[in-house]
C-alpha cells in the first residue's frame, strides 16, 4: 500500500500483511493487515464499539453450525457472558475475541470465518424483521449497495450509537464494478464479501465473485479510516435452461444497452432466430446484434431492463422565490464552495447564508460521509446521504446555547452550472429534539416526510424502549430460572439422601407413600467395639472425627456394593440389599459390603489408643415392611422382626467378625463365600440359634471389595474403578437405581471432616452437648454442603 503520514507527527507508514489474512491483534480490533510504522502511529480514533445484535447474530451462527457445546467452550475461553442485549452497546474486543477464538478452535483461517458470518449474517437479518426493508433497497445490486448508506442513516434513529461503515460504486464498462469500502474497523473487510454475495443470489439470482484489488488507510476527521476496493464481477449466468427453472430472471449489475448486451447468454440469441409457436417466425432474420436482443424482450423469453426516456421542458416553470419557500432547507454552491441560493428556512436559522457568496464550510461541516469539504470528494460519494451540522462559532447567539442543527439530504451535481445543488431537511429523531432547538413542525415543509418520521419515531423510540426492557428483564428471568435450577438440584440431592429417589418424588407430586412389603432382603447393623469407653475418655470433637472418618469409607462401600443406608444411631450403622428395589442378590451385596467394612474399620485410629477401632457386625435375611415415617422430617424406615433380628445378630457378635443368621447363611452356603460355623447361642429374644461367621469372598480381591482402582492387566496402564467390576463380580443382577448422598465438610483450623446429613443429625442427639457447641463457637468452626 502507498505510504501514509500521521498528522501528529509527520511519520510514514505502509500496511503490509494483507496478502497472508493472518490476524493480528490491535487496540482497534481485529487486523488482517497491521499498520508497520515507520515507527508506528499511536494516534487513531479509539476502538469503536458494537450493538449486542451482532454478538447475538454471531452466537447464532456458531449455535446453529457446530452446536451449544461448542459455543459453550468458544464463549468460556474468550472469556465472554453468554447472551447479549439487543439494544445494549458492547466494545468490539468482545467480537475480536469470539473471532479470534473460533479461527483456533475451529482452525479455518480467518478471512473464511468472517466472509461465513457475513453470509449467515445476511439471513440473520432477514430473520429479524428487515427483510422487506433491504429487498426494496434497490432493483439491482448496484442500487442496492449504493442505498446501503441511506439504510444505515435510517438504522441510526434506533441505534443512534451504530458506527456503520460507508459504501460507494463505481461502475465499469465491462459491466463489472469497484466497491469502495469504508470502515473505523480494520481487518473486518471478508465480513463485505460474505453479506453482498448472498444479497446478490437472494435478491437478484445472481452469482458474483469479489476479490480485494487495493487496500489503503485514509486520514479522515475522525481518524484514520480503512479503504478496501473490492472488484466485483458477475459469474457466467445460467443457461437457458437453468434459467427457466428460476422463479424470476437473474438481473445484472450494470444497467446499460452494451453492458446488457456483453452480459447476454449466446444460447438466448440463437432462440431469437428460431421458427416459434405455429411456425411463426420469432423475429427477422438478425441485422444487428441489438435487434435481436429487441427481439428476445418482445417475445417476452428475457427480463432486461426496459429504458424510460424523459421529457424535460425548455424552461423552468417555477420562479426563485417559490423554489425558495417550496424547498425550505436547500442549498446551491459552486466548485469554490460559494452559496449562490440558499431556502427560506435555512436561511432563518442561519442568517450569515442570506450574504450570496459566502463559503459554506464556514458555517457547515460534513459529519457523514466522513470526508474533506471539497466539490471533489463530495462527488466520489455523489450516491450517498450527506449530514451537514452547523458549526457553533458562526450561528447567532440564541443558538449557542442550544444543540446545534444537522442537515441530512442528498447533493445533485447540475453540469451546466457547475454547481452542487443539496436538498435536504433537518435531521431530528424525536419531538424533544424538535423542542431543544427552538423549532416547530411548521418550519418543515408540509411535503416533508421529515414531519411524519419524527412522530412516528417517537412513538418508535417508546417502543423501543419497553423493548429493550423486556428484554432485560427475559436475561433476568433466564438468569433466575438458571439458579433456581441448580438449587432445585441441591435441594433434590439433600432429599434423596434422606429417602430413595422414587420415594421422594412421589412425595414431591404431593402423593402419599404407602408402606411396601418385600419378602426377601438382607439387613446388617454394625457398631463399634467398647464405644461407650471411647465416649468417656476423649473430647466430643475426637469422637465426632472418628466417626466421621468412618462413615465416609462406609459410604463409599455402598456405592460399590449397590446397597441402601438406612440410617445411623450414634455409633451404629444400618444398610438393607432388596429395599427399596427388590433384587435377588440382596444377601451378596451386603456381605461383600460387610467384609469391606471390616477391612476399612482398620483404617480408622481409636483416640485413645492408637490403634485401629473394631467393629461388630451382624446380618440376617427376611421380610420387612418399609414405608415413610413423620411429616415434618420424614424417614424411610423399615419394620418388623426381621430388623431386630439382625439387631440381635450384631449385638450377640464378636469384634471383627460378620456374624450371620440361619436364614442369611442359607442365602449365602451355595455362593462364592467362605463360611464357617459358629454353633448354638442363646440370642435374647429368640432363644437359641445356630449362627456363623463370614470370613471371606473367595473369587474377589480386597481392591475390588473396596473399589479401589485396579489394573486392568499386566500390559496395560489404563485404569479403571472396581465399581464396574464388583458390578459383575460381587452382585449377579444390576441395581436399578443409584442414591446420592449430600455430604457437609466441617473446617476445624487444618481438620477437615466430611459426614452425611443425617449422620450429622443423630450425632447432634447423642454427642454434641452445650460443652461441645461451646468449643465449636470458640474454635471458629465453620460448616458448608457440598
Amino acid at each position: 500500500a502507498a505510504p501514509a503520514r500521521c498528522p501528529r507527527v509527520g511519520r510514514a507508514w505502509r500496511l503490509r500483511g494483507a496478502a497472508e489474512g493472518r490476524l493480528y491483534r490491535g487496540t482497534s480490533g481485529l487486523y488482517v493487515a497491521r499498520a508497520v510504522p515507520g515507527p508506528s502511529c499511536p494516534h487513531g480514533a479509539a476502538a469503536p464499539q458494537t450493538y449486542g445484535f451482532i454478538n447475538t447474530c454471531l452466537k447464532s451462527l456458531v449455535v446453529e453450525k457446530y452446536g451449544e457445546e461448542t459455543w459453550e467452550k468458544l464463549r468460556l475461553q474468550a472469556e465472554v457472558q453468554d447472551t447479549f442485549m439487543t439494544f445494549e452497546v458492547y466494545k468490539d474486543d468482545i467480537t475480536v475475541q469470539l473471532i479470534e477464538k473460533a479461527c483456533k478452535m475451529l482452525d479455518v483461517p480467518a478471512d473464511k470465518v468472517l466472509r461465513q458470518f457475513g453470509e449467515y449474517f445476511f439471513e440473520f437479518c432477514k430473520r429479524s424483521g428487515y427483510d422487506h426493508m433491504l429487498r426494496t433497497l434497490g432493483g439491482n445490486l448496484c442500487e442496492f449497495i449504493e442505498n446501503l448508506d441511506a439504510l444505515h442513516s435510517y438504522l441510526s434513529l434506533s441505534y443512534q450509537e451504530m458506527n456503520a461503515p460507508s459504501f460507494r460504486v463505481e461502475k465499469n464498462e465491462d459491466g463489472s464494478m469497484h466497491l469502495h469500502y469504508y470502515s473505523d474497523r480494520r481487518g473486518l473487510c471478508h465480513i463485505v464479501p460474505g453479506i453482498i454475495g448472498a444479497a446478490a443470489l437472494d435478491f437478484f439470482n445472481i452469482d458474483i465473485s469479489m476479490e480485494i484489488v487495493n487496500q489503503t488507510e485514509e486520514e479522515e476527521r475522525t481518524g484514520k479510516k480503512e479503504h478496501i476496493v473490492f472488484l466485483v464481477t458477475q459469474k457466467p449466468v445460467f443457461s437457458y435452461k437453468e434459467r427457466k427453472k428460476l422463479s424470476s430472471s437473474p438481473h445484472y449489475l450494470a444497467d446499460s444497452e452494451k453492458q446488457i448486451e456483453n452480459q447476454l447468454n449466446k444460447e438466448d440469441l440463437e432462440k431469437a432466430d428460431t421458427v416459434r409457436d405455429r411456425g411463426s417466425p420469432a423475429c427477422p432474420v438478425k441485422k444487428s446484434h441489438w435487434k435481436a436482443i429487441r427481439g428476445i424482450v418482445t417475445l417476452g423469453k428475457g427480463k432486461l431492463l426496459r429504458r424510460f426516456d424523459p421529457v424535460y421542458p425548455k424552461s423552468l416553470w417555477i420562479d426563485p422565490k417559490t423554489f425558495c419557500n417550496g424547498l425550505p432547507f436547500h442549498m446551491v454552491f459552486d466548485k469554490e464552495l460559494k452559496v449562490k441560493q440558499a431556502g427560506v428556512s435555512i436561511q432563518k436559522i442561519v442568517p450569515g447564508l442570506q450574504t450570496m457568496g459566502i463559503c459554506l464550510d464556514h458555517y457547515f461541516s460534513i459529519i457523514h460521509p466522513e470526508v474533506p469539504f471539497t466539490i471533489s470528494s463530495i462527488q466520489k460519494f455523489i450516491n450517498s446521504q450527506f449530514v451537514f451540522q452547523t458549526r457553533k462559532e458562526m450561528m447567532p447567539e440564541s443558538w449557542k446555547q442550544r444543540p446545534m442543527l444537522e442537515l441530512r439530504g442528498q447533493m445533485i451535481w447540475m453540469e451546466s452550472l457547475q454547481c452542487m445543488l443539496y436538498l435536504c431537511s433537518p435531521l431530528l429523531r424525536s419531538l424533544y429534539e424538535l423542542e431543544e432547538r427552538q423549532m416547530h413542525i411548521a418550519d418543515i415543509a408540509p411535503h416533508d416526510v421529515t414531519r411524519d418520521l419524527i412522530l412516528l419515531n417517537q412513538q418508535r423510540l417508546a417502543e423501543m424502549e419497553l423493548s429493550n426492557q423486556l428484554e432485560r428483564k427475559k436475561e433476568e428471568l433466564r438468569i433466575l430460572s438458571k439458579n433456581l435450577e441448580e438449587e432445585k438440584k441441591k435441594t433434590e440431592t439433600l432429599l434423596y439422601s434422606m429417602l430413595p429417589q422414587h420415594v421422594a418424588n412421589q412425595l414431591k407430586e404431593g402423593k402419599r407413600v404407602e408402606a411396601g412389603e418385600f419378602e426377601e432382603c438382607t439387613i446388617l447393623f454394625s457398631d463399634v467395639v467398647t464405644f461407650t469407653n471411647i465416649c468417656a475418655e476423649c473430647e466430643p470433637i475426637q469422637i465426632v472425627f472418628m466417626l466421621n472418618s468412618m462413615y465416609l469409607l462406609f459410604d463409599r462401600l455402598t456405592t460399590v456394593n449397590n446397597v441402601y443406608k438406612v440410617e445411623t444411631i450414634g455409633d451404629a450403622y444400618m444398610v438393607v440389599g432388596g429395599v427399596p428395589v427388590p433384587v435377588s442378590s440382596h444377601a451378596d451385596r451386603v456381605a461383600n459390603f460387610a467384609l469391606g467394612m471390616i477391612i476399612a474399620a482398620k483404617e480408622v485410629k481409636n483416640p485413645i489408643s492408637g490403634n485401629p477401632i473394631q467393629i461388630r457386625v451382624g446380618i440376617h435375611s427376611g421380610p420387612v415392611l418399609a414405608g415413610v415415617v413423620g411429616e415434618k422430617m420424614p424417614r424411610y424406615c423399615l419394620f418388623g422382626d426381621t430388623v431386630n433380628t439382625a439387631s440381635r445378630m450384631e449385638s450377640h457378635g464378636v469384634p471383627s467378625k460378620i456374624h450371620l443368621s440361619p436364614s442369611a447363611y442359607q442365602c449365602l452356603k451355595d455362593k462364592n463365600f467362605e463360611i464357617i460355623e459358629r454353633g448354638e447361642i442363646d440370642v435374647k429374644g429368640k432363644g437359641r440359634m445356630h449362627t456363623y461367621f463370614l470370613i471371606r469372598n473367595k473369587t474377589a480381591t480386597e481392591d475390588e471389595i473396596m473399589g479401589r482402582p485396579v489394573k486392568e492387566s499386566k500390559n496395560t496402564t489404563d485404569m479403571k474403578t472396581v465399581d464396574n467390576v464388583a458390578h459383575h463380580k460381587l452382585s449377579s443382577h444390576s441395581y436399578e437405581s443409584s442414591l446420592e448422598s449430600m455430604d457437609c465438610t466441617v473446617h476445624w483450623g487444618s481438620l477437615t471432616l466430611g459426614a452425611s446429613y443425617t449422620d450429622l443429625l443423630s450425632l447432634g442427639m447423642d454427642l454434641l452437648s452445650k460443652d461441645v457447641n461451646r468449643r465449636l463457637n470458640e474454635l471458629g468452626a465453620r460448616t458448608h454442603w457440598r
